[in-house]
């Protein structure tokens, strides 16, 4: 399994890819990959509790239909003819990824390695929440 995450920085409104991420004392210390070429800069925020910067988003280790990686807090569209609602979020709970909602057919949660050729990543809980809306 890769093990990588992503973060949403809650003062700039923008998603940001961490080359390396070191916890102390319950704060994430972070280098950010540079999109500018002009090196990285780091970043410091609390990400746990009240108050928090960060949210960070773990990569699932699985791709969408399309070979997008999919990460928790994604928004995707199921063509599962039994996933209801058919466009939901990924959470992560206890180590497995699911996509929110229910398989109609079992009435069990959907763990997402089970319907990987069945998903497609539309976006995500921060930059497109209104996907999630109706």
């Amino acid at each position: 399994m890769m093990i990588k995450f992503r973060a949403w920085d809650k003062v700039q409104n923008k998603m940001l890819l961490p080359d390396n991420i070191e916890f102390i004392n319950g704060q994430a210390h972070w280098a950010e990959a540079s999109t500018d070429g002009n090196g990285g800069y780091s970043n410091d925020g609390k990400v746990d509790g009240i108050g928090a910067l960060f949210e960070l988003e773990q990569f699932t280790d699985l791709k969408d239909v399309s070979g997008k990686d999919i990460y928790e807090g994604d928004i995707v569209k199921s063509n599962y003819k039994y996933a209801q609602p058919n466009i939901s979020q990924i959470i992560m709970e206890d180590g497995n990824s699911y996509i929110t909602g229910e398989d109609l057919a079992t009435g069990n949660e959907m763990l997402v390695s089970d319907h990987i050729g069945e998903i497609e990543v539309i976006g995500n809980v921060h930059e497109n929440p209104e996907l999630l809306k109706g």
